[in-house]
C-alpha cells in the first residue's frame, strides 16, 4: 500500500507570514518556499493512503473541541547546542489549549516516535551557523508579534519535497442542518476536503463547504470570489444516492452565506454555453434569477 508523508501544523496567517518569511530570507533558512511558516503538530510522519480518511477524521474531531488560539511568537531563542536551529519562541495564555490540540491530533494514524520532547516554535533557519545564530538572538531579543490562528491544517510533502496544505479544519464544531429528517454535518475550509471530488476550481479565492452525512461525503459545493469582489459559484456535487434530501439545497445556501460574510454583493453561476445544464436548472428551482447568461443571486 503506498504511503503519503504528512504533517500537522498551525500555519502562520498573513500578511505575518510574509514578514516571518523576510526573517527566514535574512537567515538563509535552506527551506525557504518548500514549507510555509508555522507550528509543528505532528512532524513529518508516513501515512497508508487507505487511512487518509482515519487522519482527517481525527484532525476535524479535534478541531471542533478548540477554540481560536492566540498566541505570542517571539522572542528569538535556539536550541544550541543539540540543535543548530534559530526559532520564534511561541507563549500566551492559549498556550495550554495549543498543547490539548496536538495531543488530540498526535494519535492514531499521526502518531509517531519523537527523538525530542514537543516544544512549539515557529522555525526560522535550520542548520545555522553558529555565529548567525548568536547574532540573530540578539538582533532580534525584542522581536515579539500576536497572531491568532483559527484552524489547523493537514500538510502532505510533494515529490519536490514542497510541504503543501492539503487540508484545513476550523477551530469551530460543523453546522449540523437536518435535524428533523436526515442530518447533515457542512464543514466550511479553505480548501476541498481531499476526500470531496476534487475538480478545477479556476483563479480566485475559494472557499469550499463539504456535506457529510454518519461521516461520508455526500456532496460539496466550491464558490471562488473572484478580482471584482463578486462570488462564482465553480460548481456542485451530490453523491446519486443522497439526491432529492436537501443536500443540494443545503450546500448552495452554506456557501452562499459563506461568501455573504466575506463582504460579497451576490453569487452567480455561469452554465456552459449552448448546454441545459442540470445545476442551472436547480439554480432557478431555488430562486435565482437570470441576468443574460448567467444566473445570479442579490445576498443582501
Amino acid at each position: 500500500m503506498p504511503k503519503a508523508r504528512l504533517g500537522v501544523a498551525l500555519l502562520v496567517p498573513p500578511p505575518l507570514a510574509v514578514e516571518i518569511d523576510g526573517l527566514r530570507r535574512a537567515l538563509d533558512d535552506g527551506a525557504l518556499g518548500r514549507i510555509p511558516p508555522h507550528i509543528t503538530l505532528v512532524p513529518p510522519v508516513n501515512v497508508r493512503e487507505d487511512r487518509l480518511g482515519d487522519a482527517l477524521v481525527l484532525l476535524r474531531a479535534a478541531a471542533a473541541a478548540t477554540r481560536p488560539l492566540e498566541l505570542t511568537l517571539g522572542p528569538v531563542g535556539t536550541f544550541l547546542p543539540v540543535n543548530p536551529v534559530v526559532y520564534l519562541e511561541v507563549a500566551g495564555e492559549a498556550g495550554d489549549r495549543l498543547r490539548g490540540l496536538r495531543d488530540a491530533v498526535f494519535a492514531g494514524p499521526l502518531a509517531r516516535h519523537l527523538t525530542w520532547p514537543w516544544v512549539p516554535h515557529v522555525t526560522l533557519a535550520d542548520e545555522a551557523p553558529a555565529d548567525r545564530i548568536a547574532a540573530a538572538v540578539t538582533a532580534l531579543a525584542g522581536y515579539r508579534v500576536e497572531a491568532t490562528f483559527d484552524r489547523v491544517h493537514l500538510l502532505r510533502e510533494n515529490a519536490a519535497r514542497t510541504w503543501e496544505p492539503i487540508a484545513d479544519a476550523p477551530f469551530a464544531a460543523p453546522a449540523v442542518v437536518g435535524r428533523g429528517g436526515l442530518p447533515l454535518e457542512l464543514s466550511l475550509t479553505d480548501r476541498l476536503d481531499p476526500e470531496a471530488l476534487v475538480l478545477r476550481v479556476g483563479p480566485g479565492r475559494p472557499l469550499a463547504v463539504t456535506a457529510r452525512r454518519d461521516g461520508e461525503v455526500v456532496g460539496a459545493a466550491v464558490a471562488v470570489i473572484d478580482g471584482s469582489g463578486e462570488a462564482v459559484l465553480s460548481w456542485l456535487l451530490v453523491r446519486p444516492g443522497a439526491r432529492r434530501e436537501g443536500v443540494g439545497s443545503h450546500l448552495v445556501a452554506a456557501v452562499s452565506s459563506a461568501v455573504a460574510d466575506r463582504g460579497c454583493p451576490s453569487i452567480r453561476f455561469e452554465p456552459a454555453p449552448g448546454s441545459a445544464d442540470e445545476l442551472a436548472l436547480f439554480l432557478h428551482r431555488l430562486g435565482w434569477s437570470d441576468h443574460g447568461k448567467v444566473l445570479r443571486r442579490e445576498l443582501g
